[in-house]
């Protein structure tokens, strides 16, 4: 089984990557990448493990693949 990462983990490799916080609305964070206001991702907060398919979706929004979060 795939290692699944906290939310934490994900946002840490988002802000190397270039993406910067937009807003955040209940559980959701949004974040998006800089000078692309089209790349646009959603991250549910505080989460000590994303659930696999919620990481595949993170991984599409965020166009990064798997190296980028090894």
């Amino acid at each position: 089984m795939p290692r699944l990462f906290s939310s934490n983990e994900i946002i840490k490799v988002l802000r190397r990557q270039g993406f910067i916080f937009i807003s955040q609305r209940g559980s959701h964070i949004k974040y998006r990448k800089y000078g692309n206001p089209t790349l646009t991702v959603i991250i549910p907060a505080d989460r000590k493990q994303v659930p696999l398919g919620t990481f595949h979706s993170i991984m599409r929004q965020s166009k990064l693949n798997l190296e980028d979060f090894e």
